[in-house]
C-alpha cells in the first residue's frame, strides 16, 4: 500500500463561489470556503433509477429529511440529482429532471448547508442555481460550452470529473494507454479551461466506475497523490460501486458501506479533499477517527 500523504490532516483546501453561501467569508474575488482535511459530500438522489437508493427520496418530504440528517451528521455538501447516471442508465427531459431537483432545492435553500446538483444540462444547472444551488457537479467534466456560461455567469464553482463515453454505454469495455495519464490530462486540461474562462473555482473528481473497470479504478485510487499534489480540491466517490462487489464479494449495492468507507479513508490519507458518499454519518465518524489517528499531536480533551 502506497504511504499517507503528510499532514493530509492539516491540509487546508478551498472554494471560491461569486455570492454569499453557507460558512463562506468574503474575499477579493467573491466568498471563499475552506476546510482541513476531508469533508462529506452527502449523495441525495430524487430519481427512480439511481443504482443504489433510486426511489427512496422521492417524495419532498423525504428528500428534505435525509438531507437534514445528513447536514446534521456533519457533511459539508448536499449533491442533489435528479437524472441517474449509472452504468446503462437513460436520458430524461431537462424538465423532468428540473421537477425533482427544483423543490428540494428551494425547499433546503437556508438551511446552512451548501448545495451542489448532479447535472450534465446547461439549463437544469442554470434553474437550479436560481432555486438554491452553489456548486454544479458535472460528470461530463464542463465539455459543453453551455455549462461553462451558466457557472461563470452565476459565480458558482464546478465539479470536472472524468467519463470515458457516456453513461448508457461507458462500462463498455473502457480502455486507456494510461489511465493515470490520461484522466489527470484530462482533468488539468479541462480545470485550466475552465478558470480562464471565468468559473471561480473548481473540484476535480477522477470519476471512479465512469467508463473505467476495476482496475482502471484500483489504478487511479493508488495514483491519487500525484492528481492531490495540484492547486485543485480533489474529490473522490466510490461509495458502493461496483468495485466493492469485485473486490469482496457484495453484490447487493446498499450493503457495500464498508468497502466504501475502507476506499474513501485511503483518498483521505492520500490528500482528497472530499468524497462523496450515501452513509454520511458513517463516513464522517470515520474520517474523524482517522484524522485523530493520524495526528501525532491529536489527544481527546486538550
Amino acid at each position: 500500500m502506497s504511504p499517507q500523504v503528510e499532514d493530509w490532516t492539516a491540509r487546508t483546501h478551498a472554494l471560491t463561489f461569486g455570492f454569499p453561501v453557507p460558512g463562506g467569508e468574503r474575499a477579493p474575488n467573491g466568498w471563499r470556503v475552506t476546510w482541513k482535511g476531508c469533508a462529506v459530500m452527502g449523495v441525495l438522489n430524487v430519481t427512480p433509477d439511481s443504482f443504489s437508493d433510486g426511489g427512496r427520496h422521492a417524495s419532498l418530504e423525504a428528500a428534505v429529511t435525509r438531507a437534514r440528517a445528513m447536514r446534521d451528521a456533519g457533511a459539508m455538501f448536499i449533491d442533489v440529482g435528479g437524472e441517474s447516471t449509472r452504468p446503462g442508465a437513460e436520458p430524461v427531459p431537462a424538465e423532468q429532471e428540473l421537477d425533482r431537483v427544483r423543490p428540494v432545492l428551494r425547499a433546503l435553500a437556508g438551511e446552512g448547508v451548501l448545495l451542489s446538483v448532479d447535472t450534465m444540462k446547461p439549463e437544469v444547472a442554470h434553474a437550479a442555481l436560481a432555486a438554491g444551488a452553489h456548486l454544479i457537479n458535472d460528470v461530463t467534466g464542463l465539455r459543453d460550452p453551455g455549462m461553462v456560461e451558466v457557472c461563470t455567469a452565476a459565480g458558482a464553482p464546478a465539479c470536472v470529473m472524468h467519463m470515458h463515453g457516456e453513461p448508457r454505454t461507458m462500462q463498455r469495455s473502457p480502455q486507456y494507454r494510461n489511465v493515470v495519464a490520461e484522466v489527470h490530462a484530462f482533468l488539468r486540461e479541462r480545470a485550466a479551461a475552465v478558470l480562464a474562462a471565468g468559473v471561480p473555482s473548481v473540484l476535480l473528481d477522477p470519476g471512479l466506475g465512469f467508463g473505467k473497470t476495476a482496475a482502471h479504478n484500483l489504478t487511479l485510487l493508488r495514483a491519487l497523490p500525484e492528481l492531490t499534489a495540484g492547486p485543485a480540491p480533489v474529490l473522490v466517490g466510490a461509495s458502493r460501486k461496483k468495485m466493492i462487489d469485485l473486490l469482496a464479494g457484495v453484490p447487493n449495492a446498499a450493503d457495500r458501506d464498508p468497502g466504501s468507507l475502507a476506499l474513501h479513508l485511503h483518498a483521505a490519507r492520500q490528500g482528497a479533499a472530499m468524497v462523496r458518499v450515501h452513509a454520511a454519518a458513517a463516513h464522517v465518524q470515520a474520517l474523524r477517527v482517522q484524522a485523530a489517528l493520524d495526528d501525532p499531536d491529536f489527544f481527546p480533551g486538550r
